[in-house]
């Protein structure tokens, strides 16, 4: 059985709101794991985090005892997803995954051999420094591995691709997905959307938990409406960039 809570809820399909976290804080990262959100994303891949950062702010999510924290790798490959298991991070999310090989090379940067090419060190944080003596055993059970599809070409893998033993969800990247189709920062455009519909209906098909990016109430409760099971609904600059606006708009309509 899991001791990670968001594969738990994946696997039941529960409706997942979480945040995602640019900001490289881990004062940032311990606030959000206070709220009631059910997942972190701690990104590497467009945020200047590194290693030493990500360690802290997984200390930080880990004493706050609230959202898992997922981190999402600067780029799919198999060093930094060695380092990022060895400090404790037990959800990853692959970026830019374009077919099932990409996949399966992906889950077996997260496994030991035979299974995998993991290497292997057995004093590290993940195994509370060789204090785990049963790590080696039940490490895999804890895994959560999320792939991103990002292109028309991948949404046409995701039938093979979610067939790949080890992984765990599908994360739709409406950006990049927008900017593949000639669509460069327009999500919302018709030819997107009905993409990002025929990503969500394949995942479906495949009873694989599917996620997306939604920021704002309404693209949030748009896209959990539509199936999707796990929504990042607002990120950390995103929300402060959002509030200090709107506080000095209501501020300065009164002087």
């Amino acid at each position: 059985m899991t001791r990670n809570p968001l594969k738990a809820a994946m696997a039941q399909h529960r409706k997942l709101p979480g945040f995602w976290l640019s900001l490289c804080s881990p004062t940032v990262t311990e606030i959000a794991g206070g709220s009631d959100a059910d997942w972190l994303l701690l990104d590497m891949e467009h945020a200047p985090n590194d290693l030493s950062m990500i360690d802290d702010q997984l200390r930080a999510a880990q004493a706050a005892g609230g959202p898992e924290p997922v981190v999402r790798l600067p780029v799919a490959e198999p060093v930094m997803t060695k380092r990022l298991l060895d400090i404790g991070a037990r959800s990853l999310m692959f970026p830019m995954i374009q077919s099932a090989d990409m996949a399966a090379e992906a889950v077996s940067w997260t496994r030991y051999p035979p299974v995998g090419i993991r290497g292997h060190s057995g004093t590290i944080r993940a195994n509370r420094y060789g204090r785990q003596g049963d790590y080696l055993k039940t490490y895999e059970e804890d895994l959560c591995i999320i792939v991103q599809v990002e292109s028309s070409e991948a949404i046409d893998e995701i039938p093979k691709i979610v067939a790949v033993k080890g992984i765990d969800a599908i994360f739709i990247g409406p950006g990049d997905l927008a900017s593949s189709m000639g669509e460069v920062g327009n999500v919302g455009a018709a030819a997107v959307q009905e993409e990002i519909r025929r990503a969500t209906a394949a995942c479906k098909a495949a009873g694989m938990p599917v996620g997306i990016l939604g920021y704002g109430e309404d693209a949030a409760r748009r896209y959990f409406e539509a199936g999707i099971d796990f929504v990042a609904i607002a990120g950390d600059s995103w929300l402060l960039a959002q509030a200090m606006d709107r506080m000095l708009q209501v501020v300065r309509t009164d002087l």
